[in-house]
């Protein structure tokens, strides 16, 4: 019976070995196709595509909308990519607006990996939200 719990033992310690190396979902992503990301705040929430997901020149489509899920009017819209990993300097472009409650900005994301996007979106002269989450780049 030792045998076989050791046996087993192994087995399972291969099998959890063997998934810890395989890719994650994230990593299954080909490098043609956009990034999606949600991001949200008391105020405003963002759906954002980095088209394509890869290193080089993005487009940047966000669509705005208020916590309750309707349109959200921006003043504008300014997009920022941060790498930490890199010492290269921050990427900011200014959004152009694209329709009511989307916008589009276009920039480079000059090496894969890990990056920060910011949005700082103004709702009215005194009203300002920023957002950022992680985003992978290929």
């Amino acid at each position: 019976m030792k045998i076989f719990q050791s046996s087993a033992c192994l087995l399972t310690a291969a099998a959890f070995a063997l998934s810890a190396n395989a890719p994650s979902a994230a990593v299954t992503v080909q490098p043609d196709e956009s990034f999606f990301t949600h991001l949200h705040t008391e105020k405003a929430m963002a759906n954002v595509t980095v088209s394509p997901g890869r290193a080089g020149p993005v487009v940047i489509t966000i669509q705005l909308e208020t916590a309750d899920e309707l349109p959200l009017q921006a003043k504008s819209v300014s997009v920022t990519l941060t790498n930490a990993t890199a010492s290269a300097e921050p990427q900011v472009a200014q959004a152009v607006r694209a329709d009511d409650d989307q916008w589009q900005a276009r920039m480079s994301a000059p090496s894969p990996g890990r990056w920060m996007l910011g949005l700082g979106v103004s709702i009215s002269d005194t009203d300002r939200v920023n957002i950022e989450s992680p985003i992978l780049i290929r």
